[in-house]
């Protein structure tokens, strides 16, 4: 993929910083959906992962490098590292497939970084281990970024020192992350346009802010302002503490403003919408209604003044069409009658790419969605798309029936039937509950055998009308950790029965595997 001169790229970091975020845990399957989503939106750069922080992450940034990288005007596949020789190997093995392979390599620089972090390292030692690695990079991928990370509380006549030696070094991308979201904009912006004229037309030099203080997005279009090629962002915002530089936001700003920033994107917009629709599914953190561009009230008026401005000229009150980001949903024309040639062209149309098996587990989810609701949409395929994506082939189990009763005046029990795919055996389990979703888990973790503790619940309607699909993710702790669970039915109990048993898969999966996580603090 190439960016026109002039152009600013973007570098999504959903997938690694992103998934930082307290609660997110995304395996390889629902990480390869994103990098897929992020491809069709054409963004430059997609950082796939942290290779050295446990095998599962190697493995999906592996995958992501041989599939969506390796596609025809595929973006560049990149993977964080240490300025440490063991990181810089697995990232370098991990984007090896990819045609456009990246190592992003960071070391902390600012004083309290290095007295905390690095353990007292001097100055010198810090220039020594940047360089090192710079070059070490260079010998698995000749597009080497490195970031000093807290640049924003580095000393400036510090950051400009090591900024010249990795650049010496062979460095292609040097980026300024602002880590802890401490810059202010017009300062930020002289910071990044001192670097841009000190690295010169070669090096690109990119940003990556944090939103500490509510000012990521300003502070990215300032650095742009100031010169800055590169914008490193997540879908929604996602990411540490407050978050990343907003995707949907910064790509909007640079389109609806190139009168005055002159920079505009490859994004194709259209796809916005979609992709924050995906990271909201699989990482089970919502959108607030006000959120700009893809929010659900972007596009939504409700003063009678600003009603009668729309219905005159949507440009009264507007300063950007809901479908340049994707936003207007079209309904479809099918229903229970309608047959697999339709529906898997539809899918089609849509841009989904479904193996065999998971067309059959979709198309079974539509057929039986088309018994219980009129109309369906373009979102509601998506749902439930996304849905089945999440289930695996290799979930250890798998929901055939649930049924519920009780209420006001009795216990509301659940009884479940699940098929064991590790024993190949049915088994059936009853439990009450403080409510009907309360004993659908109970009766869940009964016929699992796994204690799954639910921490965040949480419910919304996919479509408007009584016969909506509910669309629930909840957040459960296993031996400590937790997992994201999705569920999707017109029947919210199911939803979230679904929804609670994807988790509980998920923290099975983990359970198979040998190598864990290693905690590490990152840009």
């Amino acid at each position: 993929m190439t960016t026109a001169s002039g152009a600013v790229r973007i570098f999504d970091t959903t997938l690694r910083d992103g998934e930082q975020a307290p609660g997110i845990s995304l395996d390889t399957k629902e990480k390869l959906e994103i990098a897929e989503q992020l491809a069709r939106l054409r963004v430059d750069v997609v950082e796939a992962g942290f290779p050295i922080t446990s095998q599962g992450d190697f493995e999906a940034v592996r995958a992501i490098a041989d599939s969506v990288g390796t596609q025809p005007g595929a973006p560049t596949i990149a993977a964080l590292a240490r300025c440490h020789p063991d990181d810089i190997a697995r990232a370098g093995e991990s984007v090896k497939p990819a045609t456009r392979p990246r190592i992003h390599v960071f070391l902390s620089t600012s004083e309290v970084h290095r007295t905390a972090m690095l353990r007292g390292a001097s100055e010198e030692q810090v220039v020594a281990q940047a360089v090192d690695a710079v070059r070490r990079a260079g010998t698995y991928s000749d597009d080497v970024e490195f970031s000093p990370q807290d640049a924003t509380r580095t000393d400036e006549g510090f950051l400009r020192r090591v900024i010249d030696a990795v650049v010496a070094a062979g460095a292609t991308t040097v980026n300024i992350p602002d880590t802890v979201g401490y810059a202010i904009p017009h300062d930020f912006g002289r910071l990044v346009g001192d670097v841009v004229a000190r690295v010169g037309p070669e090096v690109t030099v990119s940003v990556h802010c944090h939103n500490d203080l509510g000012l990521a997005v300003a502070n990215s279009l300032e650095a742009v302002r100031n010169g800055a090629r590169q914008v490193e962002v997540a879908v929604n915002g996602i990411g540490e503490r407050a978050g990343n530089c907003s995707l949907e936001e910064v790509v909007m700003a640079l389109a609806t403003r190139e009168d005055l920033l002159g920079s505009p994107t490859a994004v194709r917009t259209p796809e916005i919408a979609r992709a924050s629709r995906l990271v909201t599914t699989l990482t089970g953190y919502p959108v607030q209604f006000n959120k700009a561009v893809v929010g659900r009230n972007a596009f939504s008026h409700e003063s009678g003044i600003h009603q009668h401005g729309v219905l005159a000229d949507r440009l009264t009150y507007e300063i950007m069409r809901a479908e340049d980001v994707g936003v207007a949903g079209s309904t479809i024309v099918l229903g229970k009658h309608s047959g697999r040639h339709a529906f898997v062209r539809q899918l089609d149309e849509m841009g989904y790419e479904l193996s065999a098996d998971e067309t059959a587990r979709a198309f079974g989810r539509f057929k039986e969605l088309a018994d219980r609701k009129v109309e369906i949409t373009d979102t509601d395929l998506e749902a439930i798309v996304a849905d089945e994506i999440t289930t695996a082939a290799d979930d250890a189990f798998e929901l055939e029936s649930l049924q519920v009763s009780g209420g006001t005046a009795a216990a509301p029990t659940a009884t479940v039937r699940l098929r064991s795919r590790d024993a190949g055996a049915v088994v059936d389990e009853s439990s009450m509950g403080d409510g009907m979703v309360d004993a659908a888990c109970a009766a869940i973790r009964r016929a699992t055998g796994v204690e799954a503790r639910l921490v965040s619940f949480n419910v919304a309607a996919v479509t408007g009308g009584i016969d909506a699909l509910g669309d629930v993710t909840i957040q459960a702790e296993v031996d400590g950790q937790r997992f994201t669970g999705r569920g999707v039915s017109t029947d919210v109990v199911e939803a979230s029965a679904r929804a609670y048993l994807h988790a509980i898969n998920k923290s099975v999966r983990l359970r198979r595997r040998s190598a864990g996580p290693v905690p590490l603090r990152t840009p």
